[in-house]
């Protein structure tokens, strides 16, 4: 897994207490052979 920034979990706080409701943390996108990681996703 790869290291999260000093300010992650702030955000990652934030936008909860905005409503937001995190269901990755975090996102993994397979294509391929290729493997992305998106630091937060949420469902819409």
């Amino acid at each position: 897994m790869s290291a999260k920034d000093l300010f992650h979990d702030a955000v990652k706080q934030a936008l909860i207490r905005d409503g937001w409701t995190i269901t990755d943390d975090p996102l993994v996108v397979r294509y391929g052979l290729t493997n992305l990681k998106v630091d937060l996703a949420q469902n819409e």
